[in-house]
């Protein structure tokens, strides 16, 4: 390795000692009530008077000047057992992701990948819930897996390796 790509490399690591705002970022406070000359003197930008000139009032992000505020005025939607409310559940499918990684780490080279293989191994062990493999790692052996789901990439890497893929209906 170079010297200078070294050096560059050095640069671009980032961690606590080297975090700083972007520049131009920062900018200094407003240094109120310190005379007419510096434009905030007097009234201190609070302008004249008012419950916005005094000392504790309150400038709620919500406060729509006594009107009824939106997040009152918009219906109320509870909990996902009411008609009116979005379904959460009905739409969210299930799966535990299964590495390539993990699949080249723990298996031999022509073996036969099942569920029961999976969970012998320590992958896939929730019952009941579909296996999807993933393409996260290189594959380097050839294997037979067996599974609910494989990704496009998954799919491409084991049969690239020399190994088949096979899908499970449920």
């Amino acid at each position: 390795m170079s010297p200078a790509k070294d050096e560059t490399e050095r640069e671009e690591r980032i961690g606590l000692h080297n975090l700083r705002p972007a520049p131009g970022h920062r900018k200094p406070r407003k240094r109120v009530g310190r005379g007419e000359g510096s434009g905030l003197g007097k009234t201190s930008g609070r302008g004249q008077k008012g419950a916005g000139s005094r000392a504790g009032s309150k400038d709620r992000a919500r406060f729509e000047g006594g009107q009824m505020p939106i997040h009152m005025r918009m219906r109320k939607l509870r909990g996902p057992h009411k008609k009116t409310s979005m379904p959460f559940e009905m739409f969210r499918t299930h799966t535990q992701p299964v590495n390539l990684a993990d699949l080249d780490e723990r298996f031999e080279a022509g073996a036969e990948v099942t569920l029961e293989a999976l969970r012998a191994k320590g992958l896939g062990t929730r019952r009941g819930i579909a296996v999807k493999v993933l393409a996260k790692g290189e594959i380097t052996k050839p294997l037979t897996v067996s599974a609910h789901a494989f990704s496009a990439a998954a799919r491409e890497r084991i049969e690239a390796a020399g190994g088949t893929v096979q899908i499970i209906e449920t």
